[in-house]
Parts: C-alpha cells; sequence; structure tokens
C-alpha cells in the first residue's frame, strides 16, 4: 500500500513539472519550426500559437501578420525586428530586449501567403478574447464577425459565458449569430433568425451579412425550410433598410449644410461688396485662391507647426486678401463706378492676371495641404452614421464667421457706416460719411472674408490657380437668391442651396442637379427679385 502511494505521489511531482515547462518547450518548438517551416506546415504552427494563452503568443503571431517577424540565417533564432535605415534591429521575442543589429542579408522574413494572413486574423481574434483589455477583446470580437470561419463559433460562445463587459457581451452574441448563419444545420440559422428578429439593428454590416445568406440560399434547392428562411430573412432586410433611410436622410442634410457652409464662405464676401458698391466682381474666386495659397505658405515655412498652422493661415489669409482687395478697389475698381460693364471685364481681366501670376510663382499644378491631426477622422454617431470632423469643424466656422459679422455690422461705428452706405449713400455722404473710404474698407473686409474661405476649402481639396473659378458662379446665385447685402439672407441661401444639390444629385447626377438648382433660382428671381431677404431703407423702397 505505502508502494501505491509512493508512485502515485511521484507520478503528481512528474506531471507538475512537466506542465510547468510544457508552456515553454511548446512555444521553443514552433519558434524552432518556423524558419524552415512551409506554408501548410505554418498553418499547423499558427494554431499551436493560438492555443497558447500568453501575451508572448500573441506578440509572435502579430508581429507574424505585420511582417516584422524575422529569423536569424545563420542561427535560425527568431525574433522580433524594427527597421532602422538599413539595418534591422533584433529584439528577444521572450523579454523584448534589443540583442543585436543585423543587416539585410543576415536575416530573413517569416513569411505568410494571402490565406494565412487571412488565417492568422483569425487566430488573433481568438486568442485575444482571452485578454484583459476590455478593448483588445472588443476589437477581436469585430473581426471575427468579419470572419467565414463557422469554427470560430465554439471561442465565441465560450466567451459569452464568461464576458463580464455588456458592450463586449452584446457584440459577442451578435457574432455567434451572424457565425450560426454560416451552419449547415437549418435548426441551428433558424436560432440565429430568432435573434436578428428581436433585435433589429439599423447596421449596413448587418445587412450586408443577411443578403449574402439570402444568396447562399438562392442557390440551394428550395423546400420548406428552405423557403421559410429566405422569407425571413427578406424581412428583417426590408426593416433594416427602412430604418436606414432616416440616417440616410440626416447623412444628406448633414452633407448638405456642410456644403452650405462652404458656399456661405466664398459668397458672402461677395454679399458684403456687391450689396454696398454694387460691383459685380469676378476676381472675388481669385481672392478664395488667395487665402487658399496663404495656407499652404504658412505650412510651407512652418512644417513642424502642422496641427496649429490654421490658426496661424487664418488670420495672415485675411490680411493678404484683405490688403490684394483694397488695392484692388483704389486702384482700378473705384474708377469705373456707375460702369457696370466696363467694371465687370476689368475684374475679369483681373481675375486671369491672378491666375496666371500664381502660376508663376509657384507652379501650375495642385498644391496638397497637410490636414491637422484633429480635422482628420469621423465622429461615429451610429454604425449607420459617420460624419467628418472635418466636415463639422467648418460648418462651425462659417456659423462663426456669420456671428462675428452680425456683430461687425450692427454694432460697431463702422458697421453703421457701412449700413448707411448700403442703404442710401446720397444720404450718408450729405451726414458726413467718406463713403469712397467705406468702400474701399468694404471691400478689403469681403476680400478678407472670400481669403478665409480659402483657407476652409484648402481641407477639402487640393490647392490650385483655378481654385475660385469653380465657386464665382455659385457664389453669385447665392447672393442673389438669399438677397442683395443680407448676411442673413446669403447664409439661408447657401444651406437651402446646399441641401437641395445634395438631395437631388442621387437622383440626377451631380452635373444635372446643379443645371436644376440654377433654373429654380432663376424662377425664383422672378417671383422675389430682391431675393429671400429684401434689404431695407428708403432706397430699396424707391427703386422698386
Amino acid at each position: 500500500m505505502l508502494r501505491l502511494v509512493k508512485f502515485f505521489v511521484t507520478i503528481f511531482i512528474l506531471c507538475s513539472v512537466g506542465v510547468s515547462n510544457s508552456y515553454a518547450q511548446s512555444l521553443d518548438d514552433i519558434l524552432n519550426s518556423l524558419p524552415k517551416a512551409k506554408f501548410a506546415q505554418k498553418e499547423v504552427l499558427i494554431n499551436q500559437l493560438g492555443s497558447i494563452d500568453d501575451p508572448v503568443s500573441l506578440s509572435l503571431l502579430e508581429s507574424m501578420s505585420n511582417g516584422t517577424l524575422y529569423y536569424v540565417k545563420k542561427t535560425k533564432q527568431v525574433v522580433f525586428t524594427e527597421k532602422a535605415d538599413d539595418k534591422y534591429d533584433a529584439f528577444d521575442v521572450y523579454t523584448g530586449e534589443k540583442i543585436a543589429i543585423f543587416g539585410k542579408r543576415e536575416i530573413k522574413r517569416v513569411s505568410l501567403n494571402n490565406n494565412l494572413r487571412k488565417y492568422i486574423k483569425n487566430v488573433i481574434a481568438q486568442l485575444s478574447l482571452s485578454m484583459p483589455d476590455v478593448g483588445i477583446r472588443l476589437e477581436a470580437v469585430n473581426t471575427i464577425f468579419k470572419s467565414d470561419n463557422y469554427d470560430l463559433i465554439i471561442p465565441v460562445r465560450e466567451s459569452i459565458l464568461t464576458e463580464k463587459n455588456e458592450t463586449v457581451l452584446e457584440k459577442l452574441k451578435l457574432t455567434e449569430a451572424r457565425l450560426g448563419l454560416l451552419s449547415e444545420d437549418v435548426e441551428e440559422q433558424s436560432i440565429s433568425l430568432n435573434y436578428f428578429e428581436e433585435n433589429i439593428r439599423t447596421d449596413p454590416a448587418i445587412q450586408s451579412v443577411l443578403n449574402q445568406y439570402i444568396e447562399k440560399l438562392e442557390s440551394i434547392e428550395s423546400n420548406g425550410n428552405i423557403s421559410s428562411l429566405k422569407a425571413r430573412s427578406g424581412e428583417i432586410v426590408a426593416k433594416i433598410k427602412s430604418n436606414l433611410k432616416i440616417f440616410k436622410l440626416i447623412e444628406n442634410l448633414f452633407f448638405g449644410l456642410s456644403l452650405g457652409s462652404i458656399l456661405f464662405l466664398a459668397a458672402v464676401g461677395l454679399a458684403i461688396t456687391f450689396g454696398v458698391m454694387g460691383v459685380i466682381n469676378m476676381a472675388h474666386g481669385e481672392m478664395i485662391m488667395i487665402g487658399a495659397y496663404s495656407t499652404y505658405v504658412v505650412q510651407l515655412f512652418l512644417p513642424n507647426l502642422i496641427e496649429y498652422s490654421l490658426f496661424i493661415a487664418i488670420p495672415f489669409a485675411f490680411i493678404v486678401a484683405a490688403s490684394v482687395g483694397m488695392i484692388l478697389e483704389r486702384g482700378v475698381i473705384r474708377y469705373l463706378y456707375g460702369r457696370p460693364l466696363e467694371t465687370l471685364l476689368a475684374t475679369f481681366g483681373i481675375s486671369l492676371f491672378l491666375q496666371q501670376l500664381v502660376r508663376t510663382i509657384f507652379s501650375p499644378i495642385n498644391m496638397p495641404v497637410s490636414n491637422p491631426e484633429w480635422m482628420g477622422g469621423m465622429l461615429q454617431v451610429h454604425s449607420a452614421l459617420n460624419l467628418s470632423y472635418g466636415r463639422i469643424y467648418i460648418l462651425l466656422f462659417s456659423l462663426i464667421v456669420f456671428f462675428t459679422l452680425r456683430i461687425i455690422l450692427r454694432k460697431t461705428h463702422f458697421g453703421t457706416e457701412v449700413r448707411a452706405v448700403m442703404q442710401n449713400r446720397s444720404m450718408a455722404k450729405a451726414m458726413g460719411i467718406r463713403t469712397g473710404w467705406i468702400d474701399s474698407l468694404t471691400f478689403g473686409l469681403g476680400s478678407g472674408i472670400a481669403g478665409i474661405a480659402g483657407v476652409a476649402l484648402s481641407q477639402i481639396t487640393n490647392v490650385g490657380p483655378n481654385l475660385g473659378q469653380s465657386y464665382i458662379i455659385d457664389s453669385f446665385m447665392v447672393v442673389v437668391f438669399g438677397g442683395v447685402g443680407n448676411l442673413l439672407g446669403t447664409l439661408s441661401g447657401a444651406f437651402i442651396l446646399g441641401i437641395s444639390n445634395k438631395f437631388l444629385e442621387p437622383y440626377a447626377g451631380a452635373v444635372l442637379a446643379k443645371i436644376l438648382v440654377l433654373i429654380f433660382v432663376i424662377l425664383f428671381i422672378q417671383l422675389k427679385p430682391k431675393g429671400m431677404f429684401a434689404l431695407k431703407g428708403r432706397a430699396a423702397e424707391t427703386s422698386q
């Protein structure tokens, strides 16, 4: 009996030692096999790595997937690498410590084919399900959701039993239902559809999954069960489509407002100059161009301050464009008041001159302007609705410009004089207002705002000599439609035209949509020649 007890104690001790060393041994075996393994053998090794619940295994898989896992040709030692010029820094896979520097010919990458790259992502996701970090687990579930490997349903179901985070748990259940549709068992497919019926989600990804499932069912010989599954899937897709229409409407509305904000920035300067002086400035688009190139120059001279470049470019563009506008008004336009045709031709000639000047100084080729990091990315309001941060900032910026101008024109002495000249020039002159200087300063203000519009446009398109020409016609449409010289009318007109364009584009196309909007503006002007918000005052009343 004593001998039997000793035997079992010995067996227990040996097993304990074996378990403690099995991890290191198995991992060492995998590392030793990787350099000489073929693609079919690598799949087995990758699977073995996925079965080891340890950060080292995960690091090895991720490094292999990223193409940074190499082995030394002489010793066959597997190492993590980091490229440094023409050399490679090598790091120990266990400790992460730097062990050597190798040349290009001294090491070789642990290569993968396309099938293995796809396979390794699933293995990484499976291994990541047990990680303590919630973000890693959520990313892993999202990866598995996109997979077509039904076998992954087993680790998903195991994770559902232990998962404590509600967000991850909900995604796990959704993934289980999605993988259930890949099953050959009709009953399991039906259970998955039950989940989707009870949890209707407005998610394009789920719609895509169900559409693929319907295509799969259509390729199978139809019977009672298949027909039932197909009908249920179609009903779920129809409900998702109906819900998505609401988000599509919101998305189009947002894009319309963002386009309207750009149109407002481009047109508001023209609204001021046209309203005060009645000058049709065909060089207004070039003021926008000058503002865009000002942003390019700021980034050219301050390459290390890209994150703050816009805060420097906005006042700089305003000053440069305003200065050019005042020189234009003092040098040319002041001599052509009361002669609209000559003014039109003169400003058109100036626009061509400015375009050619820019081509000579910079280049006829469009110049890229870098976006600050904080303007990049998308705001995820919903899985079916993502809004661009850049367009949100431009929309907010246009509103800031609107309210700032409104305060300047209504609350300052300069604004009072501008409104006086706008409403009755003769009376303002009789009251002692220097209308000539008001014209010059107003033209400078309008040109400066056009320069600011150029800063905004540089964030959504390349900067080129013809940039302003793309917006000059739209600017005139906005000004005439909203009401000459009226800020609120310009803002409202810009938003209405922007939204109209975006809602018409899906049905009519971009070009035809613009034509339809132009026809609408022409018809509207026939009914209301003064625009939506007509200028008030004695001069306006007598001119009617």
